[in-house]
C-alpha cells in the first residue's frame, strides 16, 4: 500500500490547502493513505483526522519539527508534550530526537539535502544517531537532493520514506512510501518503519 507520509494543510498556517481537498486528491490518484505532519504541532492536525472518517481514507498524524540542524518528522507521539522548549523553531536536534524516543515515537529527517541556510542538515545526516529512517523522496525537492538522500540512506542501512511535502492540492502524492505490510493505524506504521518494511519513491499514480 502507498501512503504519502509528509502532508500539510492550512493548519500549518503557511498555506491555504483545505484538508478535504487534500483527502479527495489522495483518493483520486490512488493513494491508500496520508500522514498529516503540520509544522510545529501534532495537535494542529486533529481537525483533519475528523474529516477523514467521513471520506474513507486512512489519515494518520505526525508533526514536522524545525530544529537547529534541519527539519525532523516525528511519528508515534500522541500530543504536543514533546515540545518542552516552548517555541517553534531552532530546537536542538539531538535533544528533540531523545525526547521523541522517550515518548515512544520515531524520528525521520525531512528533506535532509535541501539546503536552506545555516540549519541545513546535509552530510550531517551521516553522523546522526537515533533516527528510524530517512525521507529519501520529497516532492518539494529537486531530484538531485533526493538522489543524495538515497545514497546516504543506503550507506546508513536505514529504511526510506517518501512524502509530497504538499502545501497545495496539485502536489499531493508526488512522492510517497510503499509499505510492504498492511498499515491500519499509527502503531502499524511505526512497526513497519522500524522493521524496514517500507520504501520511498515517486508515486506512479501522481499527475498534475
Amino acid at each position: 500500500m502507498w501512503i504519502d507520509c509528509h502532508c500539510h494543510t492550512k493548519h500549518s498556517y503557511d498555506n491555504w490547502l483545505e484538508p478535504l481537498d487534500l483527502i479527495r486528491r489522495a483518493k483520486a490518484i490512488g493513494l491508500d493513505g496520508v500522514v498529516i505532519t503540520e509544522h510545529h504541532s501534532y495537535e494542529a492536525s486533529a481537525p483533519v483526522e475528523a474529516i477523514a472518517r467521513d471520506e474513507g481514507l486512512l489519515v494518520l498524524r505526525g508533526v514536522e519539527i524545525s530544529t537547529d540542524r534541519g527539519h525532523l518528522l516525528a511519528y508515534g507521539i500522541e500530543d504536543d508534550s514533546w515540545n518542552s522548549w516552548g517555541r517553534d523553531t531552532w530546537l536542538p536536534l539531538d535533544d528533540v530526537i531523545a525526547r521523541i524516543l522517550d515518548l515512544g515515537g520515531i524520528c525521520v529527517p525531512a528533506h535532509p539535502y535541501r539546503e536552506f541556510g545555516v540549519c541545513s542538515l546535509l552530510d550531517g545526516l551521516l553522523d546522526l544517531q537515533g533516527i528510524a529512517a530517512v525521507e529519501t523522496h520529497n516532492g518539494g525537492n529537486i531530484d538531485s537532493d533526493n538522489d543524495l538522500a538515497v545514497i546516504a540512506t543506503r550507506h546508513m542501512a536505514l529504511p526510506a520514506l517518501g512524502g509530497s511535502d504538499c502545501h497545495k492540492v496539485a502536489a499531493v502524492g508526488r512522492c510517497a512510501t510503499e509499505f510492504l505490510r498492511p498499515v491500519r493505524n499509527m502503531a502499524d506504521f511505526v512497526a513497519a518503519v522500524r522493521a524496514g518494511d517500507c520504501r520511498g519513491g515517486y508515486f506512479k499514480g501522481f499527475f498534475y
